[in-house]
């Protein structure tokens, strides 16, 4: 009798033990990470970020409901995520998973619903699934999007789930048409989420909106080439216009200041108001056209002509601070295509055909980046080559480079729509990955000094109430782009100013405007939370052909033995308490 009191209490003991640990894990929120990549850890940045938020953040996420494989991993992954976030913040996050529209029986409504959420930058998507076992085929409305909301009169933010990078199967660039791998390019939206929540809240809780400058006075664009590059800067800086024939550029008020295609020389009174800026601790983006090559040009002679040289003189100071832009022209298999008439119709109408133009080739990052990192490819018009050249205290970082299929056309650059003319002409493509957007990151040094008298460096100070330095006061970075065109965009006569990355007839937009927001965001911003953006989960699929194979047989591991274990080992259990204390 003592015995099974004693067994009682133990029994009793054990369960108030396990009731108390329950209790106390319920207050303590940990995790362990053991995954290699540390898929589920966030970075100290993002952390500090959740834990300064005072004030509620609300986040709706509308990639739910019947979703097709791909998309419910990434709602899972997107779920998972934002209960971390939520966590962290002492629950000033609130999360919604709905889908918009689901309750509205007026199709009107839910049109006029959809329309203002697209105009916040809510992306719509329809995927077309097949049944490969019924053949059915099966249509719906997909919202890969979240809208995150601070402050009451706050226009909030979309952020977009999808990846902004698409990963392809191999594929041979010349016979074959690219296919794009959709699970890799779902896990590579995974590794991007928490850059762009983390990105989204900062920009609704930040105190201070960096303000950056657009330079004119040297035949900059400012028509409607340029209307997606001041529309994506103006959601997210202070932008302004600066002439740079009027004035010094103070970088104690502009953050970063831009540079987009001039097509007029610069003067040594202008190159040393840029110079001094950057050594006041300025930031300079520079999108450079060295050879004056334009696709209208060739359209209004059907012929082929001779790209020139705008003689923007610029080079001394590029050069200066550790790049110089080439007097060529850059070409790659791995390119875009472009509409050219090819003959005419039986009823006499122009035949247009899409053809490969290895002057607008591909560009990617081969390097880590977080500016480029899971970074779609870019698509550049008539680019030049960057070389690198030695700077002291420079650092350099290649950020967007051809593929492995490339060559260079030297100055005088023929421009041609044939421009590849047979098996020989291919043989010339044996060049990798030529450089076409370069970081430059350190102290940069005076293009100026010991070139100008006393006169002018009291001008300086005159006129900017700073003295003339010859070396920056901190470190600075800028970036050059051999290709101005990768920020402006087209303009259709019918549908207008088309998005950056967007040609006509081309049916998909390349990651210019993505590129152009990360360079300016790692310029001006100090938050850290492009650590984030780094984040490379390694994609781990099974064979699907053994899966189909062994289906039966895994389903019966994984379900029925686990169930025929725990029966047994019951069994087993009651066996043995009859034997121990069967009297």
């Amino acid at each position: 009798m003592q015995k099974v009191w004693q067994h009682t209490y133990g029994v009793l003991g054990l369960t108030g033990l396990f009731v108390a640990v329950i209790y106390l894990s319920s207050l303590f929120f940990y995790r362990v990470d053991l995954t290699t990549e540390k898929r589920y850890s966030l970075t100290s940045a993002t952390k500090t970020l959740l834990k300064e938020v005072d004030s509620t953040i609300n986040i709706q996420v509308f990639l739910t409901g019947e979703l097709p494989a791909d998309y419910k991993k990434l709602s899972i992954a997107t779920k998972d995520l934002l209960d971390e976030f939520k966590s962290l913040s002492g629950n000033t996050i609130r999360v919604i998973f709905e889908k918009p529209g689901e309750n509205i029986m007026n199709d009107t409504a839910k049109v006029m619903l959809y329309d203002s959420l697209a105009r916040l930058g809510v992306v719509f998507e329809r995927s077309e699934t097949v049944s490969s076992k019924t053949e059915k085929q099966t249509n719906q409305l997909i919202i890969p999007s979240a809208l995150v909301s601070f402050r009451k009169g706050q226009k909030p933010i979309a952020v977009d789930l999808r990846s902004s990078r698409k990963v392809y199967k191999q594929y041979n660039i010349i016979t074959d048409d690219p296919q794009e791998d959709v699970e890799a390019t779902r896990n590579a939206a995974e590794a991007l989420l928490e850059y762009k929540f983390s990105n989204a809240i900062d920009k609704l809780t930040r105190k201070y909106v960096p303000t950056v400058a657009y330079a004119v006075g040297n035949g900059e664009p400012i028509d409607r080439k340029v209307n997606d590059l001041g529309e994506s800067l103006r959601n997210e800086y202070r932008l302004a216009v600066f002439d740079l024939k009027r004035g010094y550029p103070d970088a104690a008020l502009m953050d970063a200041l831009m540079i987009v295609k001039p097509t007029l020389p610069f003067t040594d009174e202008d190159k040393l108001k840029l110079d001094q800026y950057v050594m006041n601790g300025g930031h300079i983006i520079w999108f450079i056209d060295k050879l004056h090559a334009e696709l209208d040009s060739l359209m209004r002679t059907q012929a082929q002509y001779t790209a020139f040289d705008r003689g923007l003189e610029l080079d001394d100071i590029l050069f200066k601070y550790g790049v110089r832009i080439n007097p060529d022209l850059v070409q790659d298999l791995n390119c875009s295509k472009i509409p050219i008439v090819v003959g005419k119709n039986a009823d006499g109408s122009p035949n247009m055909q899409r053809v490969p133009w290895p002057y607008y080739p591909f560009l990617a990052s081969h390097s880590d980046n977080p500016i480029t990192k899971n970074l779609d490819r870019v698509l550049p018009i008539f680019p030049s080559s960057i070389d690198t050249v030695k700077a002291p205290g420079i650092r350099k970082t290649i950020l967007l480079a051809t593929d492995s299929s490339s060559r260079r056309i030297t100055s005088p650059a023929i421009v041609a729509i044939n421009s590849v003319k047979g098996n020989e002409d291919l043989r010339t493509f044996n060049q990798s990955y030529i450089p076409v957007a370069v970081l430059l990151e350190g102290k940069f040094n005076s293009l100026f000094t010991n070139r100008i008298g006393k006169e002018v460096m009291d001008s300086v100070q005159r006129i900017t109430g700073k003295p003339f330095l010859s070396i920056a006061i901190k470190e600075g970075k800028q970036i050059v782009v051999s290709d101005a065109d990768i920020v402006t965009n087209s303009v259709s006569n019918t549908a207008g100013p088309l998005p950056m990355g967007l040609l006509p007839f081309e049916n998909y937009r390349f990651a210019n405007r993505e590129f152009f927001l990360n360079s300016m965001d790692y310029l001006v911003s100090n938050n850290n939370l492009f650590e984030s953006r780094n984040k490379d989960f390694v994609l781990r699929l099974l064979d699907k052909k053994k899966v189909a194979e062994q289906k039966i047989t895994w389903q019966f591991v994984n379900i029925v033995l686990p169930i025929a274990l725990v029966i047994i080992t019951g069994f087993f259990f009651q066996w043995w308490r009859k034997r121990k204390y069967h009297v």
